[in-house]
């Protein structure tokens, strides 16, 4: 029970119960649920009475709220005017104005006066978009309502290519699988055989039937990578290899496809190896709810070796068969949407942005807006690296015309006139501002964490400043380092960033005492002389696992030694 709800049945004014509550130390935070001693001892103090008067409410109103919004956004979802509440808000003794944003706390409270019960929204389900008078005014939506083909007009919606996202474990042959569909040689380039970045292409089969396949990383620590891939897909062809069976990795895209909603075709690979056992694969799928249709499931199945090129065409077969199952359209005259599969800078072009169209048809000059950047479409770029002019749905092709690195994973929309895409982005970046502010508040290591650790032995602090060459790789490897856990030593994260070490990079190192980790960078004559002189220390990886090694050993190393005291006799 929250605090709100508690005074409603008590009779009194939130302010009252929570003032109450905090004089005890019965509470912190007034927006999470109270516990149980402190909801009794409120009961206790007061008596039960008629709960004060509220506005009338005709049947149960719901408001879906996110995070952080703007007082007119609250308005407009409550169904009053600004004004009244800022006049709510001002009896709480919270001036704001009518375009400042708020916490979702602080507009549960606002709401609960007005008579509405709130729900929470996650912040990347809901997007500012152009509102339909356009202008420049902004108006918020869910990312489900953005991308649905319910508002489209049924005669302008044309077939388009279905999205495929390859999953499954590590080196199970993703990678080598896409190289026999594309006919190149990918895998060679990575290091450690492992794909380092997302991409997409985008290939037609043997019969011209158009397909874009999204490349997923194969390493555990890209879970989220793969994951943003789920999102956009149409359908999800979950690799195994015919030697291994199914592996951790394996489960876990099983999980994915499976939050996706999205058809799954099972792929055994390396059917030409002598220990290769797909009987085994299928038992072991079935195990994990996947049952194939050469068992009697729902589920298509494909035996094929990368290495020979056996079974690829099949492969490409069942993709275009299950697509025209799924009956996809879009529509291609309306303003592009689509997402960022991955973000990086380049040189001599700057930041550019591998963007996936979803709907509508993207085309150089077009304003757009991505998360809180904005920009216009200098140059379009397809996945073999020619200039084309416009992409239409279901395309890959990457973008330049950013002003900063995108952040993968967030819509990129076109928009009517660089005014509104410069009005949503401001939305954008006034809430993630918030967003941030309220992070920095409650870091992940809180005072309490510390003093309960400091009684176990000294805490101590490993101070990290993260690089990477592109923005779906940094995401990963901050992941990554989060899931290293030590008893007794701390790992910071004190900076992060995509691109090569700068001035600012080395500064900020130097006073926290940190080391920098670079991950597909290579160094500069004049980089490695700046870090001399700042004394500090700069590692370059290009290997996942190997930096999550020597930080897991650096760890270890800052443990004072442990001494016991072991009786062997007595003389």
């Amino acid at each position: 029970m929250k605090a709100h709800e508690l005074a409603r049945e008590l009779g009194i004014s939130q302010k009252e119960l929570v003032n109450f509550l905090q004089q005890r130390r019965l509470t912190r935070n007034t927006a999470a649920p109270l516990a149980p001693g402190a909801i009794e001892a409120a009961r206790s103090a007061f008596k039960p009475a008629t709960a004060t008067p509220k506005i009338e409410t005709n049947g149960d109103r719901r408001a879906a709220l996110p995070p952080t919004l703007s007082v007119k956004d609250l308005a407009d979802k409550l169904s009053v005017s600004p004004v009244e509440v800022i006049k709510k808000l001002m009896a709480s003794k919270i001036l704001v104005t009518i375009n400042q944003v708020i916490d979702f706390a602080t507009a549960e409270i606002v709401a609960d006066e007005f008579g509405y019960t709130v729900e929470p929204v996650a912040s990347e389900d809901v997007v500012a978009v152009e509102s339909a008078e356009g202008e420049g005014n902004v108006v918020t939506t869910s990312r489900e309502e953005l991308f649905s083909l319910a508002n489209e007009d049924p005669t302008k919606l044309t077939t388009r290519p279905p999205i495929v996202t390859v999953l499954g474990h590590v080196d199970h042959g993703k990678t080598s699988i896409l190289d026999a569909i594309r006919q190149t040689r990918v895998a060679a380039g990575e290091a450690g055989g492992i794909t380092q970045r997302i991409g997409a292409y985008k290939i037609e089969t043997a019969d011209g039937h158009p397909v874009v396949f999204i490349d997923t990383p194969g390493h555990e620590a890209f879970t989220a990578m793969r994951a943003r891939g789920a999102q956009v897909t149409d359908l999800v062809v979950l690799v195994v290899a015919a030697d291994d069976g199914v592996m951790p990795q394996t489960v876990e895209a099983i999980h994915h496809a499976r939050a996706a909603k999205v058809p799954i075709i099972v792929a055994i690979n390396k059917i030409d190896k002598d220990n290769a056992n797909p009987e085994r694969v299928h038992q072991q799928l079935a195990e994990q709810g996947i049952v194939t249709r050469h068992y009697g499931g729902e589920h298509e199945c494909v035996h094929l070796s990368a290495k020979t090129g056996k079974g690829i065409d099949d492969l490409l077969t069942t993709i275009v068969l299950s697509s025209d199952i799924l009956e996809l359209k879009a529509n291609p005259d309306r303003h592009a949407i689509g997402t960022i599969v991955d973000a990086h800078l380049e040189r001599g072009r700057g930041p550019v942005a591998t963007v996936l169209v979803q709907a509508g048809t993207l085309k150089v000059g077009d304003d757009f807006v991505c998360g809180h950047l904005y920009g216009r479409v200098r140059a379009l770029a397809d996945d073999r690296g020619r200039a084309v002019n416009e992409a239409p749905p279901a395309t890959p092709v990457v973008v330049s015309g950013l002003s900063e690195v995108a952040q993968a994973g967030d819509i990129f929309q076109v928009v009517g006139s660089e005014k509104a895409a410069r009005q949503i982005a401001l939305t954008k970046l006034t809430e993630k501002r918030t967003q941030e502010a309220a992070r920095d508040v409650a870091p992940r290591i809180t005072l309490e964490d510390l003093a309960r650790r400091a009684k176990e032995g000294e805490v101590k602090e490993l101070s990290l400043l993260v690089k990477a060459d592109a923005q779906g790789t940094l995401e990963a490897l901050l992941a990554a380092l989060q899931k290293i856990e030590d008893p007794v030593v701390a790992i910071k994260i004190v900076g992060q960033g995509v691109g090569a070490v700068s001035d600012s990079d080395l500064l900020l190192a130097g006073v926290s005492s940190a080391i920098i980790l670079c991950f597909n960078l290579k160094p500069t004559p004049s980089s490695t002389a700046a870090a001399e002189r700042a004394k500090v220390e700069v590692r370059y990886y290009d290997v996942i696992y190997k930096l999550t090694e020597d930080v897991e050993r650096a760890a270890k190393g800052l443990r004072e030694p442990t001494y016991r005291q072991i009786r062997e006799g007595r003389v």
